[in-house]
Formats: structure tokens, sequence, C-alpha cells
């Protein structure tokens, strides 16, 4: 799933269930999980707060890592750790069911059809691990954000545990709705009060600050990846056409697009490259500093650079005609198109669609580059993708018997915690193979569809080891690519713009694929600017500076 970061309005995402199948870290035997953040671009997709009301040390918890199973790939530089074996030993992170038989709600998105509740087995085991009973309303993920709205506006009957994906925030969200209506985290898990929770402790600072409101804890954070976007060649059909890429530049990438491409048979060299232009030329998410001076994307270089080159792209008849109407990645997977820009979550997605059918397909991702020849610029995709909140109560026990209850749903990779939540009970919904993984039975696919791990997650992993070659080609590349990593300006801080400035970015959304499609050009752009500033930008630019100053 590619999106394309605007200026002060991100749009809502269409998320498929088929791409969300990244979510869960391991990626066992759940039945319909999504693949997000991993599967989006790195984007600033802001959520709401006030200009500098930002979470100081002694809001957020205290990090200490838990490791439950030693990684055949470590994370490097924030890199996802990788592994090729499912451990044989898990451990259990969580001596007691944390519960106290309370009976709660929690409502969450779901991308497929909702199991049954009555004699399901999955729901009786987890809520006998949990000492506690969660019941689930659970809406369709492509209404979720119409849905989650109406439940807002109805604080009173808002279920106990509410999950938040980014995408479907509502307006004046921290302002009005956070304060009001789910509880303040802070008194519960400020600094080393988060340690009574190891399992809450072990998800990174940066999480925690990205779900933080108004200088505040609210949120229980889904960690999410530091790298997102890639750009994907099919290796086997290159490989069969004896190419080897051999990429270091902007100028190499068209070079090999034109080698590979080949109109007459019906296969084209790319998908439409924007997002891959924007990686290759370091086009910054939103804001930059230049000599203590705030200056937008749309006003760069960078930018400029961008657009011109993904022209000349479309110029050189290198496209696919088709990459506006047909699903990319379709015509990527049935090799139509050789090269295309995809979230690096929809990497083993594809490996599933294809590898039963086609045992020889390889897509794998070009080394990271600048367009210059250079060192490249990955901005560090947000920390955190999806939240949830607990309902705003006066007893402060109950608040601690769901914190307990979470401390167990972000039990990490290696735990018999996270194997029960991803995978269901042994015998019953899986079995093992003879390399480990789980193996689905049918019922898995009725009962067990992804609902206790959207309301919290240990931070993510990678180990799809049933398909060969996968977690090391993956941990290989992201452990190379976060060396070139970048927090962006205002990385993991809450902000709301202003609602006049709301549409002002829209034009360059349009001008972005006039300028590649040749429909425009860049005097377009240079006029594009001037009017953005005029209606709106250099304010919205102010109220960033006083975001920067606080």
């Amino acid at each position: 799933m590619n999106t394309t970061t605007q200026l002060g309005q991100v749009g809502e995402i269409a998320v498929k269930r088929r791409s969300f199948l990244g979510m869960v870290a391991a990626g066992a035997a759940v039945v319909g999980v999504p693949s997000l953040l991993t599967a989006c671009s790195n984007g600033e997709a802001g959520v709401t707060a006030e200009p500098g009301a930002t979470a100081g040390a002694d809001v957020l918890p205290t990090y200490k890592e838990i490791v439950f199973a030693e990684p055949d790939y470590p994370s490097v530089n924030g890199s996802t750790a990788g592994y090729e074996t499912i451990p044989t030993d898990l451990v259990q992170s969580v001596e007691e069911p944390p519960g106290n038989g309370t009976e709660f709600t929690a409502m969450t998105p779901l991308w497929g059809t909702p199991p049954p509740v009555k004699g399901n087995q999955y729901y009786e085991a987890v809520n006998a691990a949990l000492g506690a009973t969660i019941t689930f309303n659970i809406a369709d993920g492509n209404d979720y954000g119409t849905v989650l709205a109406t439940a807002l506006s109805a604080a009173d009957d808002l279920p106990d545990w509410v999950c938040v994906p980014t995408w479907n925030v509502p307006p004046r969200f921290a302002s009005e709705v956070v304060p009001n209506v789910f509880q303040d985290l802070t008194d519960f898990l400020a600094g080393d009060k988060a340690l009574e929770y190891p399992n809450l402790a072990n998800i990174p600072t940066a999480a925690w600050q990205w779900s933080s409101f108004n200088g505040r804890l609210y949120g229980l954070p889904f960690p999410g990846e530091v790298i997102n976007d890639v750009v994907f060649y099919r290796k086997d059909i290159l490989d069969g056409l004896g190419i080897t890429p051999d990429v270091k530049s902007a100028d190499d990438l068209l070079a090999l697009l034109q080698e590979i491409n080949n109109p007459s048979a019906g296969v084209y060299a790319a998908a439409d490259l924007w997002n891959t232009s924007t990686i290759i030329h370091g086009v910054v998410p939103k804001w930059k500093l230049v000599d203590g001076k705030l200056v937008h994307r749309v006003e760069t270089e960078e930018y400029r650079k961008a657009l011109e080159w993904n022209a000349a792209v479309w110029a050189a008849g290198l496209v696919h005609p088709d990459i506006d109407t047909a699903w990319n990645k379709e015509l990527f997977e049935s090799g139509k198109l050789l090269v295309m820009n995809d979230g690096i979550g929809g990497w083993h997605e594809a490996l599933g669609r294809q590898l039963t059918t086609n045992p020889t397909y390889n897509q794998q991702p070009l080394p990271p580059f600048g367009a210059d020849g250079g060192d490249p610029v990955y901005y560090k995709g947000q920390p955190a993708n999806i939240f949830s909140f607990l309902k705003k109560s006066d007893d402060p026990e109950r608040i601690e018997e769901l914190l307990r209850i979470a401390n167990l749903l972000a039990a990490p990779f290696g735990t018999t915690e996270f194997d029960l939540i991803n995978n269901g009970v042994e015998g019953v919904h899986f079995t093992r193979g003879a390399d480990g993984l789980p193996v689905p039975t049918e019922l898995a696919a009725t009962e067990l569809q992804p609902t206790y791990m959207f309301l919290t997650a240990p931070p993510v992993v990678n180990a799809k080891v049933q398909y060969p070659g996968f977690v090391k080609a993956s941990s290989e590349f992201t452990a190379d690519a976060a060396q070139y990593t970048e927090e962006p300006l205002f990385y993991g801080v809450q902000i709301s713009e202003p609602d006049e400035y709301a549409s002002i970015g829209q034009p360059f959304v349009d001008l972005e694929k006039d300028i590649s499609r040749g429909r425009k050009s860049l005097d377009d752009l240079d006029a594009a600017v001037e009017t953005w500033r005029q209606s709106g930008g250099d304010q919205l630019r102010e109220f960033y500076q006083g975001v920067l100053e606080a």
C-alpha cells in the first residue's frame, strides 16, 4: 500500500484485508491480519495535539528491553530483528492470569468475517490466560472511521477499551476527545512505574512518545517499523534475461528501466515510481530546517528533482499504461511490470500469494542508493501506527487490571502468550509442521481472527520463516537501509494543524501526477508553490515555527 504525504491533510487509507497480512510479527496461523504500516509509506501521518505539548521524560515509561529468543539478525539502528527458526522452548512471561475475573468490552476493526462468540475456543483460551473476559465489538475495518466517530460521540456507551488506528483519528481528537473520554495513564506508567508491567516497558520510548497527547500519556501503542518503503524488482525474470542490476544512482535506475522495457511483449519496466523518486532524492516528509528556517517539502530542490526524474520515466514510455486502473501488485506479480515501490510488509504478502503456484517467484529490493550516487536518506516511519485507549474511570484498580492485561497482550516473540494470541491453541487452531511452523486448522479460519492484537502489541519481529530466504534477505536489507535513517522534523510529535489549512495541500497531490505524466511542467510547480504560500502556507509555517520553539 502506497500513500502520498499531503500538506496538512492525510486522506483516509482504504485498507484491504489482504494488505493487512503483515501486521502479526511472526505471521503464523492468524487468518486475515492486515499489514499496515509496514506496507505504507513513511509520511508524517499526524493525529492531533496542541502545539509543543510533547511528553517529557517524566511522563514517558522507562524502557527496559526483554529478549526471550535471540534473533539470527539482531536489530541494527532500529531495524527489525529477524528469526530464521521458530523457538521450540517458549517462555511464559506472565506467571499468573493478571485479571480479577472482570468482564470488559473492547472495540476493534476487522477486515474479514467476525468470528463466532459462543463456543469460541480461541476466546475461551485467551480469556482464561487473561483471568478476565473481553467481549469484542467488532466493526468493518473499511468503515471503522465512521463507526469510531459515532461511538466517540456517545462516550457514556463507549466500550472499556477502544482501538484507534492513526488513519481513522477524527477531528479535535486531542483537544476534545482524549482528555474527556479516555484515561490518562501517566500516573500509572510514567518512569519506573512502567517496570511493574515488563512487557509494556519493552515497547520502545518513541512509540510511547507518539502515543502521548497534550503532554500526557494516553495511548497504548502498536509499534511500527523504521523502514517502510522499498524499491522492488523481479529478480527471477531479470535473471532469466541475464540482467543483474547494478543501481547506484537515479541515472543507473533509469538505464535499467530502459533496458528491461519491452512493450511489444506487453511487459513494461515500472509502475509509477513517484514514491521511489522521493526516496532516492531524499525528499522530506513535510518540513526541514534550512539555515534555521522552516522549508516545506514542496519548496525544496529535492522535491523538484524528484518530479523531474519521475517525469523522465513517464516520458520514456517506461510505465505500464494500466497503472491507474489496475492493481499495481497484480501487474508486478504477473510479470507485466518489473520494478515497483511497495511497503516492506508487501514483500512476504506477495510470496504468500505466489509461491504455491509459482515456486520460482522472487522479488528483491534494490540496495539503498541516493539519486546522485551518494548515500540515500531514509526518513523513519512513525514509531506506532495504531493506538488503543482505555475509557476514563474513577476506579484506579480497574485501570490497573486493564494495564496488567495489556502487559500480557504485549508479550514478545518467544513467549507462550505471543504464541497463544497469534496462533491459538495447539491441536485446536493449529498443528506444527516438521519445521516447527504453526499450520492452521480449518477451525482457525472461523474462530481466530485478529482481535486481542488490536489492543496492544510487542515490538515487531521478522519471523516469516515459511518463505525460504525471506528472513535473511529482508533483515539484511533493513539493517543496511537503517544506517541511512534520519528522524524527520517533528518526528513522533502529535500535531493538529488548524482546520483552515486542511485542504491547501491537495493541489500538490494532483500536480505530482500531472507533472509526472507530462500534462504540466515544473513552471506550474513554481506557480503552485506561490499560491500555496499566499493561501495559508506561510501562516502554516508560522504555526509550525511555534511548535518548533515550544
